[in-house]
Order: C-alpha cells, then structure tokens, then sequence
C-alpha cells in the first residue's frame, strides 16, 4: 500500500513539473519571437548554426528568408582581398568570430605585412629570428613542464596538444600556436618578447655617451610608443624607459658586444671616410659602437691633390665630438697589424666599420 501511494505521488509530482516547464519554455519563447524576428531582419551578415558548434554556415535560412547572404558565401579571392585590408586589431577580432575566421585570419601571410611593417627595421638579419626560435623553445619547455608536472607519463604525453594554447587573444577563448607570426607579432606588441638591438646615446642622452650606439635587451610599450632597455654591463643591469624608435637599431653585425669585430675594411680607409669602432672602457665592460670620421696625418696639409695619407700604414680616427686637445679626440691604428690597442686609462679600441650607406651616416649626422 505504501508503495503504491509513493508510486502515485511521484506521477504526479512529475506530470505537473512537465506541464509547467512546457507552458514555461512556451512562454518564454512567446516572448523571443518578437526580438527573434526583429534580430533577423536587421541581421544580414551571417547566421550561426547552434549544432555545428559555432561555425558560421552559409546554407541556413532563417525564418524562409532566402536572400541572406554570408559574408564566408564570399568567393575566396574577394574575401581574402577584405582580409588584407583589416589592421591587426580588426584580423584579431574577426579570428574571435568563429572557427572558419579564425583559420583565415590567423594565417601567417596576412600577418607577415604588418610584422614587415612596423617591425621591419629589426628584422635585418637574423637577430630577432634567433631571439625568437629561443623564446618558442623556452615557452614549450615549461609548458611541457608545467603539463606533465603531477601527471606522470600521461601529462608528458598529453602536453604537446597544448603547445599551441599559449597566446591568447584579449579574453576570448581563441589560441594560437607559439610558432605563428601572429603570436609573435602579439608578443612584441604587449611587450613580453624582448629582442636584441642597439640604442643611439644610450642613458637619456648622457654626454659621456654621445654618437654611441650599444647593445641591449629590448621590450615594447603600446601605451606610450616606446621601448625599455636592459643593458649589459659589470655588475648591475642599466635599465632605461622610453626610448623613441628612432633611437633603435638592429645589431651592426653578428657578435657578441664582449667579442671583436673582425675589421674587413682597414685597407680602404682614407680622410673623410665615415666609420663606427668599438670601444669599451675596460676589460671586464662589453663594447659599444661609436662614429667617426678618417683624418689626415700630421705630415699631411689636407690638400686632396697632393694627399698621400691613404698609402700610409697609419691611419687616423678623429671623434669630432670632443674638443680639441681632448685624450679621446683622435687615436692612431695600424691598418696592417690593428687589434685592439689602447689603455686602462682611455679605454679599448677594437673592431671597425667603414659606412658606405648614406643613410647610416645621416642618422649618426642627425644625432
């Protein structure tokens, strides 16, 4: 008896909660209808299909209308035009839209202009690309570290499908592969990667460091259109904020600031030639770039008719910048034999670089 009176109870309990959600959802889609058809009508970029799982399709037909059209309806050549058109800001959104958009813009060609763009000036040589490679290998590592941390093997194993979830855009929930030229484009415009390169009168212009260019470890701000720098020196890090661009480079050539440069150019030189020679203060310090320009010998009158200095196995530097009398005026090398030569007392003398751009020159002339 008890059994049945349960059984009779729970019938009914449930034939009323049904009844009331049907006459709820009824109603509640009573209420849509209006704003349904409303959106629909003033809708007509694209429609989304709930069961393809938020892939935007360009076959549906909401509520008989047959002249909607999606913007994926496009052919590929049009819609791949309207691509190229967005900033970076407009293809980051869109790849936010659905899973097609995000394949189309988050495509290495389409990023590859803007990072040719307003990245260009550092992508000479291979610089940033080496700084790059080893940033994607770091992240993985500790990604893959991270992942396999309390999991044992199956953590190990499971990491890699994670590899491309590092980068992600604003708060949506799309990610992007390291290795992808978006994600390394988003990672130099947030300031996360820090790339090699040279900065013209390092410190704000200090005097002591006037037309020298040094190597440093720097990182972008989008909010005030700068760069920090890090530099490399004894003991302490030098650290220095808002660096304009055009106080930026990429490295010269391909070495160590701590390493001499091997001079290619020492038999061309002659008065009047523009050059960049390292020097450093002491042993122990990295080098620094600094400009020049090639003088006449004291037995020389100047005269370019009767000038002889460009036979002598003597060459004269000469750094305008100090006045007269001054220990780090000029320096003498020897174009046959040059190493590095100088003293504790006015600093090392080592690699130089003849300038043969005119734009090179015009910048150090600017400074």
């Amino acid at each position: 008896m008890i059994f049945f009176l349960l059984s009779c109870f729970s019938f009914i309990i449930l034939s009323k909660f049904s009844w009331n959600l049907e006459m709820g959802s009824f109603k509640f889609l009573f209420l849509l209808k209006p704003m349904f058809k409303t959106s629909i009508i003033s809708l007509t970029f694209c429609n989304l299909d709930p069961t393809k799982n938020g892939v935007i399709t360009s076959k549906t037909q909401a509520l008989d209308k047959k002249d909607d059209v999606c913007l994926l309806d496009l052919p590929d050549l049009p819609l791949e035009c309207i691509l190229e058109k967005l900033s970076p800001a407009g293809l980051a959104s869109m790849s936010g839209v659905c899973r097609s958009f995000r394949t189309m813009c988050t495509q290495d060609h389409l990023w590859e202009r803007h990072l040719k763009q307003k990245w260009g000036k550092f992508l000479i040589g291979d610089f940033m690309f080496k700084e790059w490679q080893t940033y994607i290998d770091i992240k993985k590592k500790q990604t893959l570290l991270d992942s396999s941390n309390g999991q044992g093997y199956f953590g190990v194993f499971t990491s890699g499908f994670r590899w491309k979830k590092n980068v992600k855009l604003n708060s949506s929930s799309i990610f992007l592969p390291l290795d992808s030229i978006m994600s390394w484009y988003l990672a130099l415009e947030s300031g996360r990667f820090s790339f090699p390169a040279q900065v013209y009168n390092r410190e704000n212009g200090n005097i002591g460091f006037l037309l020298s260019c040094y190597d440093a470890k720097v990182s972008y701000d989008s909010h005030t259109d700068s760069f920090k720098a890090r530099y490399a020196s004894l003991g302490r890090a030098t650290i220095e904020e808002n660096i304009k661009w055009e106080r930026l480079r990429s490295p010269a050539v391909d070495v160590s600031p701590y390493d001499r440069h091997v001079s290619d150019c020492l038999t061309d030189l002659q008065p009047g030639d523009h050059f960049e020679i390292q020097w450093r203060k002491s042993k122990e310090f990295p080098y620094g770039w600094w400009y020049g320009v090639v003088g006449h010998l004291e037995s020389c009158d100047g005269n370019e008719l009767y000038c002889q200095c460009h036979h002598s196995d003597l060459v004269i530097l000469e750094f305008k910048q100090y006045s007269l009398g001054s220990r780090w005026r000029e320096v003498v090398i020897n174009r046959r034999d040059h190493r590095e030569v100088g003293s504790e007392a006015d600093g090392f003398y080592a690699g130089i670089r003849k300038l043969y751009d005119d734009k090179e020159i015009m910048t150090w002339k600017g400074l």
